[in-house]
């Protein structure tokens, strides 16, 4: 018997209480929580998927001002094997600076650059709209891949049964 596939709308997305303005990540489910790190994880793989999200404003001042405590939730989004820190504004809006702080381009430029090569995944989006729709995807795309993992460990177990009992 064929295995069913994961569908999106089987995944609950764990948004952390602290993001103010959450995401709509339908067709997922969206339960809020506290995460250890990040604003987004899929539920039961919390320890596995974190997704840290930082509009332009955010991001110019965790490299400011707030610039240890953003250190070291890099530091922490290490430890997840599935991580992604989402920007939501593109290259060029990095390079224009077009921003009131004391940051410089080259400064926000340069600590992207540096959590990039320390293995922080970093994805930048021109506006909140595709990064949400990115998110939404990232999400759905380690969830079907623990699930696919979770499957075929269990080749003679019929899905239905693993549904049934969980």
């Amino acid at each position: 018997m064929a295995t069913k596939e994961l569908d999106p709308a089987d995944i609950t997305v764990i948004c952390d209480t602290r993001e103010q303005l959450p995401y709509n990540l339908a067709p997922l489910r969206m339960e809020r929580a506290g995460l250890a790190t990040g604003d987004y994880s899929v539920k039961g793989l919390e320890h596995l998927v974190s997704i840290e999200r930082k509009s332009l404003s955010d991001l110019i001042g965790c490299v400011g001002v707030e610039r240890d405590r953003f250190d070291a939730e890099m530091q922490r989004i290490l430890a997840y094997p599935c991580r992604c820190l989402v920007v939501e504004a593109g290259w060029t809006d990095m390079v224009a600076g077009a921003w009131r702080s004391k940051v410089t381009p080259q400064a926000a430029m340069g600590s992207l650059l540096g959590w990039m090569m320390a293995g922080v995944p970093v994805a930048l989006f021109d506006n909140r709209e595709e990064a949400e729709r990115a998110v939404a995807r990232m999400l759905f795309l380690a969830a079907r891949r623990r699930w696919r993992e979770a499957v075929s460990l269990l080749p003679t177990l019929r899905i239905e049964n693993v549904t049934k009992n969980a």
